[in-house]
Order: C-alpha cells, then structure tokens, then sequence
C-alpha cells in the first residue's frame, strides 16, 4: 500500500494532481486544503497518501498534513460516507470547522456536504466526536498553510473555482451564481479565496 509519494508536481488542478516520482507519474485526488498548500508546476511535493482499492478501482488520496489524513480515514470509517464524500468534506470545511461541527452536534453544517444526509450527519457525531479530540489540536504550520494563496488571476481563476465546485458535486448553475456572488462582494481574486467564500454561500442554500 502506498503511504507518501515525494516527487516533482507535473500537473496540478483543484481536486487532482500528478506527482512524478522517479519518471512515474501517480495520479492523485485531492481536497482543496491541500490545493491551497502545494506549489507550482515542476516544483517538490510530498503527500500523505490513502490507497483505496475496491473491486476494480484503485485510487490515491493525497493531504499535505497527516492530520488531514487522519481526518479523512475517521470520516471514511462512517457508514454512508466514503472516499469522495470525504475529500467533499474537506474541500468545504477546514479540519477544525468539521471537528467543531462534530463536537458541537451541528447536523445542519455536515448537512451541507453534498453526499451527506440527515442520518450520516447523525451517524458521523454519534461515531466520531469522542475519536476526534485528539485531532483537535492545530499545529501553527497548518494553520499558516490555511493562508497560503493560488497565484493564478483572470478567467483561469474562475474557470478553476467552477470546475472544483462541480467536481465537489455541486450544479454548474448554483456553482456560478455562488461564484457571481463572491466575486461581486468583492472577494479576493484567488482560486482559495473564490472557493471558500462561495463554499460558504453554497452552504447556507
């Protein structure tokens, strides 16, 4: 099972890269809290790697953290959420927003997940809030790879922000006027802050 890939990043997309190790290219899923955190193109990058096999499906999952892997396999440990639906997570919420949301009993804010209905919402606190405490610490690191920017501007931004969204299991229509919304409050003009924002405004429906 592959555990951590190190290599030079080929291709990079919101929620997928490619890492080349050693003149292998390995393909890799990823949620947008690491998106934020990597390089450019043709820079180094090491993952924290999930290996999920399935029948005749064999993926890799990448985080930049190994909190957000460990995250991530508590979330898969809950019955009706699986390997997508957890990136989803994710990619919505910041580890400490889902642990809060965990601790606090927030069914509407798990809720929001697109894959997530009532009953996992239910099941996921019922099973997880007293596993997840020893997550609850953040390290200064993460918290600072929580701001990191995408230097991308223009269309690029908005096309990358709307193809995240999709791939997030979101309608293109509410996808863009989230995005539209965002961009007229003002928003930064980055892919991070684009998604999150809308992200948010996704949420409250």
């Amino acid at each position: 099972m592959i555990a951590y890939l190190s290599g030079k990043l080929l291709e990079k997309e919101a929620n997928l890269v490619i890492v080349d190790v050693g003149g292998v290219g390995y393909e890799v899923i990823i949620p947008l809290s690491t998106f934020y955190d990597l390089g450019e193109a043709g820079e180094d990058v090491s993952l924290r790697i999930y290996t999920y096999v399935r029948e005749d499906v064999l993926q890799l999952f990448g985080f930049k953290t190994v909190r957000e892997r460990e995250l991530f396999l508590l979330l898969i440990s809950v019955s009706g959420i699986g390997p997508k639906s957890a990136v989803t997570a994710l990619s919505g919420m910041s580890a400490d927003e889902i642990i809060s949301a965990i601790r606090q009993n927030n069914l509407a804010r798990l809720n929001s997940i697109p894959g997530v209905g009532r009953k996992t919402a239910e099941r996921l606190v019922i099973e997880l809030r007293d596993k997840i405490a020893k997550l609850s610490a953040v390290s200064s690191e993460e918290m600072k790879a929580e701001g990191v920017n995408s230097q991308t501007s223009g269309d690029d931004v908005y096309d990358d922000a709307i193809s995240a969204l999709i791939n997030l299991g979101y309608q293109r229509t509410a996808a863009e006027k989230a995005l539209k919304q965002a961009m007229q409050e003002g928003t930064e003009l980055s892919v991070q802050k684009l998604l999150r924002r809308s992200l948010q405004l996704l949420a409250k429906g």
